[in-house]
């Protein structure tokens, strides 16, 4: 959540004919499930962006009982399918959709206004039309997360209940809905601080407990109907750090469709992804591009591939970026955003840009506004 913070600061129809309304060929093939593994969905994903600062915005101080009011409250226009069919013109093969569930819930009985399920599925249904995947995930969820290692009862019935909720009403698409366990918060300093705890009992509890999680997440999937016994599933990782869901305590989840890929983040060098000044945390680095930086991006590409690709599970890297700020060129971030394209493109993995509203995307004009990162991005094998 923090990560999204620091980002969050800088900051086709149908076809009518006389005879009446006709679903497209894109449209007719929405529910389809095909044989494709996980790993040739990914690759047919290619590179793809986030819907971000959109549906996972969330906040008691948001007014009003109307999903518009939450979809716009961070700084997005209610999203139209112009805008939707604006991300697949411009190459994008996947649209993660971040998605807060508890921002209409009834807080007893954990269940969605089924108007705030029904506008994510009206935009999910757009990006499928127009022939992209999708990633529909929980996201930080107002942070209620925090709570599973205290109570973990409490926490795993309102998780399992999202979930169920979410597999009735998506259930009819096809293979290129995937669903995404968690987001960053798989990952508990209650328990264990990587920083100063070591290796300690609290590190064991705290990764059993998103594997937990995650193997739940998998069992609560297959159990229900529709297509979602052979849906493709996107299983986060620790923290979805790359360093933490290489370490040997994290599990992939026991799966009996062996549809399952591990998600990760990156945003490194923190100092220059997310840093526009000096923090108390580090020195913001204004420049990316030395022999080192890239030495250090190809360690962790080929840590990934060696954890997960060489072993038969595929890598989404769910969010990754840098943005223009004052202490950084568009060109040295077109620079940075690129690499990480390529590197993880060569791997055959997918990575997927973290977008907010008016940073790489401009929703007003349906264009993706650095036209050479773009076509940058697009080339990259």
């Amino acid at each position: 959540m923090e990560l999204k913070k620091a980002m969050a600061a800088f900051s086709a129809s149908a076809l009518f004919l006389s005879s009446g309304c006709v679903r497209s060929e894109t449209a007719e093939k929405k529910d389809e499930m095909r044989d494709s593994t996980t790993a040739e969905l990914v690759e047919e994903m290619g590179v793809g962006i986030n819907l971000g600062n959109t549906f996972e915005s969330c906040g008691g101080w948001i007014s009003g009982d109307d999903v518009s009011s939450y979809e716009t409250a961070w700084g997005s226009p209610v999203i139209t399918e112009e805008m939707i069919k604006g991300y697949a013109d411009s190459g994008f093969g996947v649209l993660r959709v971040p998605v807060a569930w508890s921002n209409m819930m009834d807080q007893d009985t954990y269940q969605i206004d089924q108007r705030y399920i029904d506008r994510v599925k009206e935009v999910v249904g757009w990006a499928l039309d127009d022939g992209m995947c999708v990633i529909m995930n929980i996201h930080w969820d107002g942070g209620w997360w925090e709570g599973f290692p205290t109570v973990k009862d409490r926490c795993m019935d309102r998780y399992v209940t999202i979930w169920e909720q979410l597999c009735r009403n998506f259930g009819e698409f096809g293979d290129k809905l995937m669903f995404e366990s968690l987001n960053e918060e798989g990952g508990w300093e209650s328990l264990w601080n990587r920083y100063s705890d070591g290796e300690t009992d609290g590190k064991r509890q705290s990764y059993e407990l998103l594997n937990e999680i995650n193997q739940t997440f998998v069992d609560t999937v297959r159990s229900s109907d529709g297509n979602n016994q052979k849906r493709h599933l996107l299983i986060a990782g620790y923290n979805t750090d790359v360093d933490l869901t290489c370490d040997p305590l994290f599990e992939m989840p026991d799966d009996p469709a062996g549809r399952c890929a591990v998600s990760v983040h990156y945003y490194t060098p923190s100092n220059f992804c997310l840093l526009a000044e000096d923090a108390d945390w580090g020195k913001a680095k204004p420049a990316w591009g030395s022999p080192r930086d890239y030495t250090e991006l190809e360690k962790y590409m080929d840590m990934l591939k060696e954890n997960f690709v060489d072993k038969g599970v595929p890598v989404i890297i769910g969010e990754f970026g840098a943005v223009a700020t004052a202490d950084k060129t568009d060109e040295q971030v077109r620079k940075y955003n690129v690499a990480v394209v390529s590197a993880a493109r060569e791997r055959g993995m997918c990575p997927v840009l973290w977008d907010i509203t008016g940073v790489f995307y401009d929703r007003d004009t349906c264009q993706f506004m650095d036209q050479e990162m773009l076509r940058q991005f697009m080339e990259a094998k």
